[in-house]
């Protein structure tokens, strides 16, 4: 069973705990994760105590979950973002099996490569390092060089090198990417094989992976540390902004690595022809990626990383931002692809048998590329190492990777014991003064230099400067819409199954279930007035906190029902009684990105969530439309918090909803790369949505039809005054003049105490 973000993270934290990986105790560690959150928190309580009628869970209403046809509703969409991996995944193994020729290979090489690289977003330009030594120690018979250089210019990585000091340079060299664990590269483990490296004879480079060590990418003054404390969460705070862009956060930390070679092969006493790469966990990531797109690393030895797709999904899900290259399953590729690109040259993989990354996906993924080997005649370059333990880069696998670097690289074996060494404390090994670069150097962030990478986006729209250029406008941006959330409308009618009826006062309520497509059911509550008789306007209603949220007496969809309007209020995927979650909240990735887990598999198999409930809201709209309550006619939508967006982009597609209404939406996707800590955007996000549109240019494209943004929210969930609204909707609001109905558009802002039915009268009259 697949595991929610929440416990996949607790689960895996615990397993560094038990290999010694976490050092802070559990009430520092309580401190520190929790104090970003009680930040957030007062900040937010304004927006949550505005209008507070919402989260209420009557049983009334929430009625699915009790039902025994669904009592696995919650787990729908996990469901089924995993059924659609898996055929993907079957598919592409059915195209590996059919490989017989070493030609066969080769284009496989060539097609992971391009597909890396297309997903990262292309790499920068080489630019000068300009790296420096600033320090040194010596240690006996071995020496470690602080090093500061630039993967771009003013981007600052803090690196040190380890260096035998006997032995005839030049020397062969292990490149050393870090995995997650704290102190970075200070870490214990890390230093017991960099110094073991050195003492037998390799220069070892390891540097601060983005948000770990003096690297910082979200530097907090007051916390002294990042503002959203954890290196995974920071790692996928800013690799959901580089999502938006077109662009992988690991675009950045590739290119780190990639650099850090550049420099060691700038060093007389390294040997360029002999270059090992190894890591683990994240570091394990880093060498599976590195080997596979630089050919000047000669043996791979990633540890505590491969396994396979199919089990990551079937246990801990996807991981941190820039361990999920995407549409990675769509593109049909799989951990395996990793060795593929670097056969036939020695491979190692190194496994933990008791580790969060399933032993029987690595065993799969080591069987896959057997026989990739075996087909080059080369099966005694690649090794499969396990060892009866947890996640670490334990004694058995540094022993394992010490002779398989002795093998390839001296043409030898190394079956000495490790040898003891001094552990340095984390400010010894420090390359700055403060020990943080934000502090000590300034310089460029991933914020910044995505920021300006967003800046330089251009979508080529369609020029939108008369009248006559509307319609040509409007076909494009349904176009792309229609391209990037996948979303594809076919009418046809709804079958809706009834649950049971609520009487109110001057309305009743329907409890429905209907089919959005196969495998999705979607909960729904259709609100009908007693009176006027005859066909009445109809109201699709979408709130990010479910269809039961502003549904109680005096509510605001009651409000809506008094006025005489029909309402079906529903839960897409995902949201209100379809939402699946831990019950543990103590991870912080539900509070900042929501169902990761989901979401991100959707992505991987390029099927956007917010196109998927675009497609249930829009199924909707046909159940609404067919209802004999219903002037067809007449229809309305209303969205609030992340129900907006999806909302939205059924809007842009399906004509029938005449007005639409986003209360509470996030302004747009250009403001979520432009504050640096954002909140609950990411089951919203499309990958590479700004290089083809943002949200107000769909609002553009809606024109002449009524639009009302409603007290649109920062990437905080922080209500905005109008006159920033205005700002971000300029063009909007032109092509609304141009359309001849400036009027029809309209930015406001709702006062707490304001009822729905007298704010939305002006919104839902003829």
């Amino acid at each position: 069973m697949a595991i929610p973000p929440a416990t996949m993270v607790r689960k895996v934290d615990a397993a560094r705990n038990r290999a010694g990986v976490e050092e802070l105790t559990m009430p520092e560690l309580k401190r520190r994760s929790c104090l970003p959150g009680l930040i957030l928190g007062v900040a937010l309580l304004s927006v949550l105590s505005a209008r507070s009628l919402p989260a209420q869970s009557s049983n009334e209403l929430n009625f699915a979950s009790s039902l025994e046809d669904y009592r696995n509703l919650r787990r729908m969409l996990p469901d089924h973002v995993h059924r659609l991996a898996k055929d993907l995944l079957e598919l592409r193994a059915r195209k590996i099996a059919a490989f017989a020729r070493p030609e066969d290979i080769a284009a496989r090489r060539a097609y992971v490569r391009e597909r890396m690289t297309r997903a990262l977003g292309g790499f920068p330009e080489r630019t000068p390092l300009d790296a420096r030594v600033v320090g040194k120690l010596e240690r006996g018979d071995y020496l470690i060089e602080k090093i500061i250089f630039e993967s771009q210019p003013q981007f600052y990585v803090t690196a040190n090198l380890y260096l035998p000091k006997g032995g005839a340079p030049p020397y062969p060299a292990v490149l050393y990417p870090l995995g997650h664990e704290l102190g970075a590269k200070a870490h214990n483990t890390w230093q017991q094989m960099l110094v073991s490296l050195a003492k037998k004879g390799y220069a070892a480079l390891a540097w601060d992976s983005l948000g770990q060590g003096e690297r910082v990418q979200l530097y907090d003054p007051d916390f002294k540390d990042s503002k959203v404390f954890r290196s995974t969460t920071e790692h996928t705070m800013v690799g959901i902004q580089c999502l938006l862009t077109g662009d992988n956060v690991a675009r950045y930390t590739i290119w780190d690595g990639m650099r850090a070679l550049d420099y060691l092969l700038s060093r007389k006493d390294v040997d360029a022809s002999r270059i090992a790469c190894t890591g683990n966990s994240g570091g394990g990531t880093h060498t599976a990626y590195l080997s596979a797109l630089d050919d000047r690393i000669a043996v791979a030895a990633p540890s505590c990383y491969l396994t396979s797709w199919r089990n990551l999904l079937d246990t801990i899900g996807p991981q941190d931002a820039e361990q999920v290259l995407l549409p990675w399953l769509l593109d049909g590729l799989d951990h395996p692809d990793f060795i593929h690109a670097f056969a036939p040259k020695p491979y190692l993989i190194l496994s933990a048998i008791r580790d969060f990354f399933a032993i029987e996906g690595a065993r799969s993924t080591f069987e896959e590329a057997r026989r990739i080997y075996a087909l080059l005649g080369e099966s005694s370059k690649l090794k499969m190492v396990e060892a009866d333990d947890g996640h670490g880069y334990s004694k058995p696998r540094r022993l394992a990777a010490y002779d398989w670097f002795a093998r390839w690289l001296k043409h030898s074996d190394d079956r000495e014991p490790e040898p003891e060494v001094e552990i340095l404390a984390e400010q010894e090994l420090f390359c700055t003064e403060t020990g943080q670069v934000a502090t000590a150097l300034g310089g460029e962030t991933v914020f910044s230099l995505n920021l300006r990478r967003a800046e330089r986006l251009d979508p080529k729209l369609p020029p939108l400067r008369a009248p006559a250029e509307l319609e040509g406008y409007r076909r494009e941006i349904r176009r792309r819409v229609s391209e990037l959330a996948q979303l594809k409308l076919a009418r046809s009618a709804v079958k809706a199954k009834v649950y049971g009826q609520l009487q109110r006062t001057g309305y009743h309520i329907e409890k429905l279930m209907y089919e959005s497509e196969p495998g999705i059911s979607i909960p729904s509550l259709l609100f009908v007035p007693d009176s006027p008789s005859g066909r009445k306007p109809g109201i699709i209603y979408v709130n990010g906190r479910g269809k039961s949220a502003r549904a109680s007496s005096g509510g605001d969809i009651e409000q809506l029902a008094h006025a005489g309007h029909v309402v079906l209020a529903v839960d897409p995927r995902g949201i209100g009684e379809t939402f699946f979650t831990d019950e543990d909240q103590s991870n912080d990735f539900p509070r900042y990105f929501g169902d990761y887990n989901s979401a991100m598999t959707a992505l991987l198999v390029g099927k956007p969530l917010a196109g998927m409930r675009a497609l249930d809201i829009a199924r909707g709209v046909d159940l609404l439309s067919s209802r004999p309550e219903v002037d067809p006619e007449k229809l309305s939508a209303m969205g609030v918090g992340t129900g907006g967006i999806p909302l939205l982009f059924a809007a842009a597609l399906d004509e029938r909803i005449r007005k639409i209404a986003l209360e509470n939406t996030l302004v747009s996707y250009g403001s979520v790369v432009r504050q640096r800590i954002h909140r609950q955007v990411f089951e919203n996000v499309i990958a590479g949505v700004l290089k083809s549109f943002d949200l107000p240019q769909v609002v553009a494209s809606l024109a002449p039809r009524r639009v009302w943004i409603v007290d649109a929210s920062d990437p905080l969930g922080l209500l905005l005054r109008a006159p920033e609204v205005e700002r971000e909707y300029a063009g909007s609001i032109q092509s609304y003049r141009l359309a001849g109905n400036a009027l029809a558009l309209k930015i406001a802002s709702r006062r707490p105490e304001e009822k729905a039915a007298s704010f939305y009268a002006g919104f839902l009259k003829e």
